[in-house]
């Protein structure tokens, strides 16, 4: 266990305000660390203060909603991250129900604005690695542009992930978002990067969300992005969902636009493959 005073170890104490029984790092950037009384805290190092500060205001905007379980924050500073550990379970139908009920909970507890960071969260953001900048716009086709597609269309040509010729298909569709069919609903309170790794089916039956890229945005954004990677019980999820609240006509037929946003992040991050989704999902969104 650390013991210098600036470890998980160190952080976690500080924010408790327990005293550490031992620690288990489970990657680069997290450990599991145990105190006093048997609580166990997850301890997140981050590489940018901002990075931090937005996770935690996103946990804490989240559960505000009182809709679907998040973790509890223990503190931040401008490195460390103290949460609550989640006991996992395994996935089941019931709990994916209760998520996709959870889930339409949530975005209707809406956001002042597409692109409105959480209280206390800043302007400039992180979706996992990549940076993402929360500016503020009433009009969704425009703001969905010009803040999630564009900015990462660009620094994938810049680094030669994409060439200028291939982007010309993504600029069309971003030109072509207002007769696209996304229906104009308020900007609802969105978990920001909801794919499988960030959902965690609990030991107590339900599922949790971690590591959300928190703003405010269409809903169907954050339901293109569960479908992005596969999630178990993705059907009963959206069953859950549009029992509470249902979808617009077309709604599947749109997944592929929302999810050029992701796919670019992805490309950005990652390389050529997920550029080569982000074309296909353009074309397809153009070809509907």
């Amino acid at each position: 266990m650390s013991s210098d005073g600036a470890g998980p170890a160190a952080a976690a104490v500080r924010f408790t305000g327990l005293a550490a029984d031992s620690e288990r790092p489970l990657s680069g950037a997290l450990t599991e660390v145990s105190l006093d009384g048997g609580h166990v805290v997850m301890v997140k190092r981050g590489d940018d203060p901002r990075a931090v500060r937005a996770e935690a205001a996103g946990l804490r905007w989240l559960a505000d909603a009182g809709a679907v379980p998040v973790p509890a924050v223990h503190g931040h500073d401008e490195r460390w991250l103290v949460t609550d550990r989640v006991p996992t379970g395994r996935p089941s139908p019931e709990a994916a129900v209760r998520l996709g009920r959870g889930l339409a909970a949530l975005h209707a507890a809406g956001a002042p604005a597409f692109g409105a960071p959480p209280p206390g969260g800043p302007e400039d953001a992180y979706i996992g690695l990549a940076p993402m900048r929360n500016v503020c716009g009433d009009d969704w086709p425009r703001w969905y542009a010009e803040h999630r597609v564009l900015p990462y269309l660009r620094r994938a040509v810049d680094d030669g992930t994409l060439r200028g010729s291939e982007a010309a298909v993504v600029e069309r569709v971003c030109e072509r978002l207002p007769e696209l069919g996304v229906p104009d609903e308020p900007p609802a309170r969105l978990h920001g990067d909801l794919w499988n790794g960030n959902v965690l089916w609990g030991a107590d039956g339900q599922a949790w969300l971690i590591d959300p890229a928190a703003h405010g945005g269409h809903r169907e954004t954050d339901l293109a992005m569960l479908h992005l990677f596969g999630c178990p019980h993705l059907e009963h999820v959206l069953d859950g969902y549009r029992q509470t609240a249902p979808l617009a006509p077309g709604w599947r037929e749109r997944i592929g636009l929302h999810q050029l946003f992701p796919l670019l992040v992805h490309a950005v991050l990652f390389g050529r493959g997920y550029a080569e989704q982000a074309l296909e999902a353009a074309r397809g969104a153009l070809a509907t």
